[in-house]
């Protein structure tokens, strides 16, 4: 097991993280004991009885047949635990309405968790149907504004990039780092990324890091459908969401007494 601060890891413990994070990865996939077994390497006698546990606990649930397992009802108490008790969340949820509402556009905000974005909020916009994004889905780094904007508060030589090629979302997603860094440079030289149909074929994003925190774990954006996206409208959306960022990070400054959860 690996070691942390002169800590052994528990071996259940991780075990049983491994197998939520499983599931909660498969979304509206139901997996099988013997799927489950074989993908954490562990014997399958052992797997049923962790099963089991978690079902009687309501972590995992399952169906009438007792043979496909999913994540369970608890882990939404969890998560929306970890959303209320978050001070950073809590301060920017009334400037994303406020974004919202100036703009109509859909606004998210996200944080870097490894080489991915993980959404945290989002306004909805009532103009088009639902984007991609939604509270709790992890999106590639690379692939997105609200990762790009994050990823260049980094030096290149740092990047929370995974190994090999760049997966791609749709046919605009960068899939070579050579790219990605050029890209990375113009974010920093304007101040904002842009994602145009990189995550979502149709959709724009201007994403914008927050910089409370050094280097910078959120991001808020906005998303907008490209058949409407004239100039004027883009330089608005620029304008606001830079007007919304400065307010966050106002709030939310080291001064603020916010903890510091890393």
């Amino acid at each position: 097991m690996p070691e942390n601060s002169g800590v052994r890891g528990v071996k259940s413990a991780s075990r049983t993280v491994a197998l939520l994070e499983l599931l909660a990865s498969r979304g509206d996939r139901p997996a099988r004991l013997d799927e489950l077994a074989e993908e954490l390497g562990v014997p399958r006698s052992s797997m049923y009885q962790l099963l089991r546990t978690l079902v009687d606990c309501g972590w995992v649930r399952t169906d009438t047949t007792g043979s496909l397992y999913g994540i369970g009802i608890r882990a939404l108490h969890t998560g929306t635990s970890y959303l209320d008790s978050d001070p950073h969340v809590r301060a920017a949820r009334p400037y994303l309405d406020v974004a919202s509402d100036a703009l109509g556009e859909t606004i998210h905000l996200a944080r870097l968790d490894g080489s991915n974005v993980v959404y945290l909020a989002t306004r909805e916009s009532h103009e088009y149907l639902r984007t991609i994004s939604r509270v709790g889905r992890r999106i590639p780094a690379h692939a997105g504004a609200l990762g790009k904007a994050l990823l260049a508060e980094r030096p290149d030589d740092r990047l929370p990039l995974p190994e090999g090629p760049l997966a791609p979302l749709t046919e605009k997603t960068h899939t070579g780092r050579a790219t990605l860094l050029a890209d990375l440079a113009g974010v920093r030289e304007r101040g904002y990324s842009i994602d145009r149909e990189e995550t979502v074929t149709g959709i724009a994003g201007f994403g914008f890091a927050l910089r409370y925190d050094s280097p910078a774990v959120d991001a808020i954006s906005c998303s907008v459908p490209v058949a409407r996206l004239g100039k004027e409208h883009e330089r608005r959306v620029v304008a606001v969401m830079r007007e919304i960022r400065t307010k966050i990070e106002s709030v939310l400054s080291p001064a603020s007494g916010a903890p510091d959860w890393r």
